[in-house]
């Protein structure tokens, strides 16, 4: 899992990149996994409200961004085990 640094702007551009790229279908998935493993009330709302900004990162903070990355990221790796 990669460390980024929300301060640096190239470490903010990858996040916004990295969720710009995620479809609509695919957060509907990542948010069924969220709630089949009860990872958490804030997490899954968290996920929904960025699925809602599906493809518009430039209105989530950077906080948030980092968030849904570090979510998405431990969702897939658990996928994977």
């Amino acid at each position: 899992m990669a460390e980024y640094d929300i301060n640096d702007p190239t470490d903010l551009d990858i996040l916004r990149a990295q969720f710009d790229i995620i479809s609509g279908n695919e957060w509907d998935d990542y948010i069924e996994l969220a709630e089949a493993r009860e990872i958490g009330y804030k997490n899954i709302n968290i996920l929904k409200s960025a699925s809602r900004k599906s493809g518009m990162s430039k209105y989530l903070s950077p906080k948030v961004l980092l968030w849904v990355s570090n979510l998405i990221e431990d969702l897939d790796s658990d996928e994977e085990e």
